[in-house]
């Protein structure tokens, strides 16, 4: 059963986790440096600045540390997974279009998409630099796939993503790729990198896969239902952008005739006018799509829940427990 949280778990690790941290941005800014080309830590700098909750970092800092790791290099996979995330929001706003992130004017509106895509590829590279510090050979495979993954779930999206065939099969191949890849090594590495059994390294593992699943899906609800001022999005994006989100496959999957053709118009053939969001939105109510979706939510929620909960007590592996809770609470 989910229960109810007094203080964000987030949060709490954030604290706990501050010295950590602290490392973790000053390698960030060391590593971000150019010399030759100043627009690099211009454009990282804005984005890395601009806030977010860091919960990929906190991950391989909190696995880590819960598994008893006393080195060094727990800092560097940290700052290796933030990279990663950072170079995929660098690249996803300028293939999305995007004009805003975290309330703030994306990279690409800023400066341009050349920047955007290049200092992308430099903080990879940075990624790969900070991965091969470490000496482990099983952490470089775990982040390298992951960061293969990433890519590859973003080109299936951008193939799928206008295609009413589009399945909930495939979104969550998508899913899974482009948003859950990274949480999963985020928690796995810090148990590999503190020598964890295998079997813990295994729930490690499935307790992020499941608690990207649940943190996409929740993003994508709050597409549609969201509070701007709250999640710096407009709402509507993904519905402008004609990117089929699971609130949509779920409703175009119930569709009549009349109702397909809308979505064919609006979605595979991209020509929305003034109240097509309007229209799309009490759709998703009539055919029950938001419901089921947070329904959705929850069930990868409980799946985070129940993985982490193989692990040894420890006061992070409930926080970690918490987290799952706190994804799912932002659409309660």
């Amino acid at each position: 059963m989910l229960r109810e949280l007094i203080k964000k778990p987030h949060d709490h690790l954030a604290e706990i986790l501050t010295p950590e941290m602290s490392l973790v941005d000053q390698l960030i800014r060391e590593r971000m440096v150019s010399e030759n080309a100043p627009r690099i830590p211009e454009v990282t700098a804005h984005l890395v600045n601009a806030g977010g909750k860091k919960l990929r970092p906190l991950l391989a800092l909190a696995t880590a540390r819960m598994c008893g790791y006393d080195g060094p290099f727990h800092i560097h996979l940290a700052a290796t997974v933030e990279f990663i995330h950072t170079a995929t929001l660098l690249h996803d706003d300028v293939v999305d279009e995007s004009a805003q992130r975290r309330g703030r004017p994306t990279a690409n509106r800023l400066w341009d998409n050349k920047s955007s895509i290049l200092v992308g590829d430099y903080l990879f590279s940075r990624a790969f630099q900070l991965m091969v510090d470490t000496k482990s050979l099983p952490v470089l495979n775990i982040l390298s796939n992951a960061s293969a993954t990433i890519a590859e779930g973003e080109v299936l999206q951008l193939t799928a993503a206008q295609d009413l065939a589009t399945t909930e099969d495939i979104y969550l191949k998508v899913v899974r790729g482009k948003t859950a890849a990274l949480f999963a090594a985020a928690a796995e590495v810090g148990g590999v990198i503190a020598q964890a059994p295998q079997e813990h390294i295994g729930s490690l593992f499935e307790y992020g896969d499941a608690l990207g699943i649940a943190f996409q899906i929740v993003d994508d609800l709050l597409d549609v239902i969201g509070n701007t001022d709250k999640t710096g999005k407009n709402v509507g994006d993904d519905f402008r952008e004609c990117k089929l989100t699971l609130p949509f496959i779920k409703a175009i999957s119930k569709a009549d005739d009349k109702e397909r053709a809308f979505w064919t118009n609006t979605i595979e053939k991209g020509k929305q006018e003034e109240g097509d969001l309007e229209t799309a939105l009490n759709l998703l109510n009539k055919h029950g799509a938001i419901d089921e979706t947070r329904r959705d939510a929850l069930e990868w929620a409980k799946k985070a829940q129940d993985a982490i909960r193989r692990l040894p007590q420890h006061e992070i592996r409930d926080l970690l427990d918490d987290l799952s809770v706190y994804v799912i609470e932002r659409v309660n």
